[in-house]
């Protein structure tokens, strides 16, 4: 086969022909990763606009070759240690890549012993490169760090999980922490045509021929996961009829032609990114919550959705929308803190899939009831008072009458007014000018808003009949 390396002799194992045999062998998205930082597609929070001028600080760290340690974080496929091969290029270190989870103590001290050798002879520094640091044990940190903070070691960790929680904290704190983003459908749009037109590294040497549904069906299906895309590019490339087939030196290469039903075959079911217990499982709760208080069933739905179909538990759902039927809504509408209270008990007995139905019932009912957070704010105002003012006694007058073993017990209760003996303020219910709290201070503030209105003409009533009362007994 021409161009493999079959014509060499056997027992030349480093020809060139057979790197490049071996190099053939690579997957497309290992083949095709950026070499330079302007290659990299998206994360332009932390890199910049290629061609703008504008130095981020990873960029400036990189151009000035002041690089400290580095923990990149966030989900899978959004280059990773790809930036982290790049910026050994850029600083022109060395570069040894390891996984926090299978390295050894031994593997450790060969490192660093062997990147004390190297800034020895050449003057060269070294990058290590930790996969999934999170994994990364005491006895492993505590053999690395002294030569990290000495600076014979630049580490670069990536990992999946907040680093903030998942990382020990004394690597946290020798490093800068960066956070890549998911890729928009843009970027890797960008990432797949980049990789059908590239001759070297890419499919750009055959006669391909990809379909811009087929492209942008990738593009959404991969999720912002640029590694997903591609190993469907490949997939579809190398699964065609003439994708295999080898190509004498002469023979103009067949054409290969990827449409939309070769696109949807070789990426299957969209891949949810979500972690139960890391940043996806509150980022998205978060979002759910902010929804239904901003009035947006649609996008409450949505979120909705996404954690259900990522396998989100449905109670810890249902919970949440207890709290928020209380917290974000109240009295403006009574009934909903128990359609939410009904449908956590639904989702206890009824379970997943059908629960699902009751969930997105409760969502819109919330998102769509009118909102006010008075009531939580009376009870953190009162809350506040309680722990920081001086503690109001009770005033003697309210206090339990029965009581009669202590000192002055015998004046509990005096000059109580019992509510529902008033016939002077019947027409509104029971309403005494009596005083339940010893000061002047109000907590509940019911908002112009759904039930809240009768609430707030209730309270101005009250406060003229109790202001009246007051100047009725004056007299």
């Amino acid at each position: 086969m021409h161009g493999l390396g079959y014509d060499q002799p056997v027992n030349d194992l480093w020809s060139p022909a057979r790197e490049q045999a071996r190099a053939a062998a690579r997957p497309l998205a290992l083949r095709i990763r950026p070499r330079t930082l302007d290659q990299i597609v998206g994360q332009v929070h932390i890199l910049g606009k290629p061609d703008s001028g504008e130095k981020t600080l990873l960029r400036r760290m990189i151009e000035s070759g002041a690089l400290t340690s580095i923990l990149l974080h966030g989900p899978p496929g959004t280059g990773k240690t790809t930036l982290a091969a790049v910026i050994a290029h850029a600083t022109k270190r060395r570069f040894i890549a390891e996984n926090a989870a299978n390295v050894s103590v031994k593997r450790i001290r060969e490192i660093i012993a062997g990147a004390g050798l190297d800034l020895e002879d050449s003057g060269r520094r070294t990058i290590l490169f930790l996969d999934e640091i999170h994994r990364f044990s005491r006895a492993q940190q505590d053999v690395l760090l002294e030569d990290v903070e000495s600076g014979l070691i630049t580490l670069i960790g990536a990992t999946t999980e907040n680093p903030m929680f998942a990382v020990n904290s004394a690597l946290v704190s020798r490093s800068t922490v960066f956070r890549l983003e998911l890729l928009s459908v843009a970027d890797v749009d960008t990432v797949i045509r980049r990789a059908i037109a590239d001759p070297e590294r890419g499919f750009g040497n055959l006669n391909l021929q990809v379909d811009d549904d087929a492209i942008e069906h990738w593009a959404t299906m991969s999720d912002g996961d640029a590694r997903r895309a591609l190993n469907a590019l490949e997939v579809a490339v190398l699964s065609s009829d003439t994708g295999q087939r080898p190509v004498l030196p002469t023979a103009e290469p067949p054409q290969i032609h990827i449409d939309l039903a070769d696109a949807e075959q070789s990426i299957q079911r969209k891949a949810i990114v979500y972690d139960g217990t890391g940043d996806q499982h509150y980022d998205t709760i978060s979002a759910f919550i902010k929804s239904i208080r901003g009035s947006d069933p649609d996008a409450a739905v949505y979120w909705l959705a996404l954690m259900l179909e990522a396998g989100e538990d449905p109670r810890f759902i249902a919970r949440r929308l207890a709290i928020l039927a209380s917290e974000d809504i109240g009295n403006a509408d009574p009934r909903a803190i128990t359609v939410a209270e009904s449908t956590w008990q639904l989702v206890e007995r009824i379970g997943m899939p059908e629960c699902r139905i009751t969930l997105s019932q409760c969502t819109t009912y919330l998102a769509l009831a009118p909102k006010s957070n008075a009531a939580y704010m009376a009870i953190e105002h009162a809350a506040e008072d309680v722990r920081e003012g001086t503690t109001v006694p009770v005033p003697l007058m309210l206090r339990d009458p029965h009581k009669i073993d202590s000192k002055g017990s015998e004046k509990h209760g005096k000059g109580y007014e019992y509510s529902h003996g008033s016939d002077i303020r019947a027409e509104i219910g029971g309403v005494t000018s009596q005083d339940y709290l010893g000061v002047d201070r109000r907590y509940y503030e019911p908002l112009n808003v759904g039930e809240e209105v009768a609430h707030r003409r209730r309270l101005k009533e009250l406060d003229k009949l109790r202001s009246k009362g007051d100047q009725d007994k004056q007299q």
